[in-house]
């Protein structure tokens, strides 16, 4: 028997360690200035650093209080969900992954809409939720938006669609590209009866939902910093060899290029749209009089 067989592990003594007076999750370092902020004030600001104006994602829910006057939205078409068409299955079925999204947020899928105020003139409002599995454009998504404007020409009001998506859903394959076609020409539909469509850009908004409905707006509106695209500035930059320019895809890059047409403040946006509602109204209801 060797001589360290013998020793005996030293008992380590179990230090206690002082505990915080903070709750956990009620401090969060900011993603743009690294400055700690407290949650319950990017809550008040609707997920806006207070320091350097970084814009957090914003949940549908929050996304429609910002917008819309109070008590005036009401929902349409919120059990929608999808049959799981293709039976896929990748990692985990996606009929558990759609179970578990709605569990989680009570949604029947990644878009919400429905027909709101903004100071006072009702529009059509679509909200998509990207932790809905990444706000992915699927055959129930490209229906509701498909609804949404319909509503807009039915009522002869402006639509209005906040895109934050990853792109089409994989797991409902071509079904779910051809959503594309379908909200083009849902789209088409409002341009033809001079019905005003604003389209609002965030964080992400991409693939298949940026090739389609989310840049064919009367105007297109992007948050700061948003990623805006088709594909991934590292899938570009892996197949064209090159080095992208600094900033490329974020909103800044597209406005200096004329890709957008304004970028709008997030706590600025509900008087930002509230404004072109009014300037366009007349025009609109001239037409469908006609």
């Amino acid at each position: 028997m060797g001589w360290f067989d013998t020793v005996k592990s030293p008992k380590l003594k179990n230090i206690k360690r002082p505990q915080s007076s903070t709750p956990a999750g009620h401090w969060k370092k900011c993603t743009g200035c690294a400055e700690i902020i407290q949650t319950s004030k990017l809550d008040l600001n609707f997920e806006v650093c207070p320091y350097c104006d970084f814009h957090y994602r914003l949940s549908a829910e929050k996304r429609i209080e910002l917008l819309v006057d109070p008590g005036s939205f009401k929902v349409y078409d919120q059990d929608l969900c999808s049959s799981d068409p293709l039976v896929f299955k990748d990692k985990k079925e996606y009929k558990i992954r759609l179970a578990e999204s709605k569990d989680l947020l009570s949604e029947s899928d990644a878009t919400i809409i429905g027909t709101g105020d903004i100071h006072g003139q009702k529009v059509s409002l679509v909200v998509m939720n990207f932790r809905f599995m990444g706000g992915s454009m699927g055959v129930v998504t490209g229906e509701k938006v498909a609804r949404a404007m319909d509503l807009a020409y039915k009522k002869k009001i402006p639509c209005i669609v906040v895109s934050c998506s990853g792109g089409a859903r994989m797991q409902e394959g071509l079904l779910s590209l051809m959503q594309m076609a379908k909200t083009a020409g849902a789209r088409g539909r409002l341009k033809r009866a001079g019905i005003p469509y604003f389209s609002v850009l965030t964080d992400p908004t991409t693939g298949g939902v940026a090739a389609s409905y989310a840049m064919l707006g009367d105007l297109n509106i992007a948050e700061p910093k948003a990623l805006i695209g088709f594909a991934g500035p590292r899938v570009i930059e892996q197949t064209i060899r090159e080095k992208l320019p600094e900033g490329f895809q974020r909103s800044e890059f597209l406005l200096e290029h004329g890709f957008i047409d304004a970028i709008v403040h997030r706590n600025e946006l509900k008087d930002y749209l509230g404004f072109y509602v009014k300037m366009f109204r007349p025009l609109h209801v001239q037409q469908a009089v006609r």
